[in-house]
């Protein structure tokens, strides 16, 4: 159960074993972003759309299974489920080191390796954000999503850099078996944690339509897709996160053409040393650590609701320096560019991801969380295959200045929400789907 209110998350064991947990997972499995691509560019001389369709299969499991994890999640304890995810994680990377060490290692098997790992993140991520608000009370949310994101943040900063390092000593396929030891450390932590959390509920929820699936004969397959539904019917009727999963949904169908052209760009076109692209990603990094830092006082000032489109329509607009980096210091463009959105979409994330939480029933958690994945990642390997496809075609920095002008514009989503004209979004189940009015000017 969460602590009692006016407690300090300082003084919560838990929660500072979830957060260790992955603070160490996170570090680790920065570098295996960084890495399994350099392997399939510098050792196994992979083309262009192999490279896009690399990032596509990593990404592939948000679209896939996203929805069914959600009931999956809600039928399950959820530190098992994460658990059971962190332990295959150990085996699915760690086989990537163990295949180069013994001279097998193949374009295949990192097909292989990304599509599974991407299964096992999907079901960790969304227990993960389903977990938080049993361990801290709903008070606590912002705070803890915050002090969550400032880690993801700095894990982006030293994962890179851990990984450059690692790749120009031992190679990029060596390197990712500190990714597989990060998951084992993120293992150990969840056990360590001692409070327990409700048993899960065996009975559809309240907003499954579950008498009328009986009452037609429906078989147990038929109530699976109704409470499949369930959540995903939240998501769009809740206007706040309707708006949000069309700017999510959009930013990162463009975000991922960056990420996945992004390493290309700088090696073919810019002529960047493999092992400087982790540095350089470091740098782009600092704008998540700005944004966890500054968010509380950030959303005082200007508010929950105002924050989450001022971020992405003013802050993001940096973005569009990207395609500018060239040879020399010019490559700090990337860097500056890239550092703007992890800045924006932080910071928006924060407020939103809370409102979520915040709101949701308990009951509809996981199903939730997992609708909003789906929305949000499931353009992901859709980006990064069209990323692919228009680099062969049409050139990869002609690419990149298509990806950046529409990462740039998605935030249109949000100014045209209903966020607009309010201040504060609400913080509790009660308000669910309300905003706070901005104050009259005085």
């Amino acid at each position: 159960m969460p602590p009692p209110a006016g407690s300090t998350l300082w003084r919560n064991r838990d929660f500072l074993l979830l957060w260790g947990g992955q603070a160490v997972s996170q570090v680790g499995s920065q570098v295996t972003i960084l890495a399994l691509p350099l392997v399939a560019i510098v050792l196994l001389h992979a083309s262009t759309l192999q490279v896009g369709l690399l990032a596509a299969t990593a990404t592939s499991a948000y679209l896939l299974v996203s929805l069914p994890a959600g009931v999956v999640v809600d039928r399950m304890a959820k530190r098992t489920l994460m658990l059971a995810a962190d332990v295959a994680q150990v085996v699915v990377i760690g086989s990537v080191p163990v295949a180069y060490a013994a001279g097998l290692l193949s374009l295949g098997q990192l097909y292989v390796v990304a599509l599974a790992a991407s299964i096992l993140d999907v079901f960790f991520l969304v227990a993960y954000t389903s977990y938080l608000p049993v361990l801290v009370a709903p008070e606590q949310l912002m705070d803890g999503n915050g002090k969550l994101s400032t880690t993801q943040s700095l894990a982006q900063i030293a994962g890179p850099g851990l990984g450059a390092l690692l790749v120009g000593v031992a190679g990029a396929a060596l390197a990712m078996g500190s990714d597989a030891l990060s998951f084992a450390a993120s293992a150990a932590c969840l056990l360590a944690i001692r409070g327990r959390e409700p048993r899960p509920s065996t009975a559809p929820a309240a907003t499954t339509p579950a008498a009328t699936v009986q009452a037609s004969g429906g078989t147990s397959r038929a109530r699976f897709r109704a409470e499949v539904g369930a959540g995903l019917r939240y998501v769009l009727r809740e206007p706040i996160l309707r708006h949000t999963g069309a700017w999510n949904g959009s930013a990162n169908f463009f975000v991922i053409m960056v990420e996945t052209l992004g390493p290309l760009f700088l090696i073919r076109t810019v002529h960047l040393r493999p092992a400087y692209v982790g540095v350089l990603l470091a740098l782009g990094a600092v704008g998540g650590v700005a944004a966890g830092v500054t968010a509380r006082p950030l959303i005082r000032r200007i508010g929950s609701a105002r924050i989450a489109w001022v971020s992405m329509t003013v802050f993001a607009l940096p973005g569009l320096l990207i395609p500018l980096a060239g040879p020399g210091w010019w490559v700090l463009l990337f860097a500056a560019g890239w550092i703007s959105w992890t800045f924006s979409a932080t910071l928006c994330s924060i407020a939103l991801v809370s409102y979520q939480q915040a709101t949701c029933p308990p009951e509809l958690r996981g199903r939730v969380s997992a609708a909003q994945r789906w929305i949000n990642w499931g353009t992901l390997p859709l980006g990064s295959l069209v990323g692919g496809a228009l680099g062969s075609a049409i050139g990869v920095h002609a690419t990149l200045w298509l990806a950046v002008i529409g990462g740039c514009a998605s935030g249109l989503w949000l100014y045209l929400s209903p966020l607009r004209g309010q201040r504060d979004l609400a913080t509790g189940p009660a308000g669910n789907g309300a905003l706070r009015p901005a104050p009259e000017a005085r």
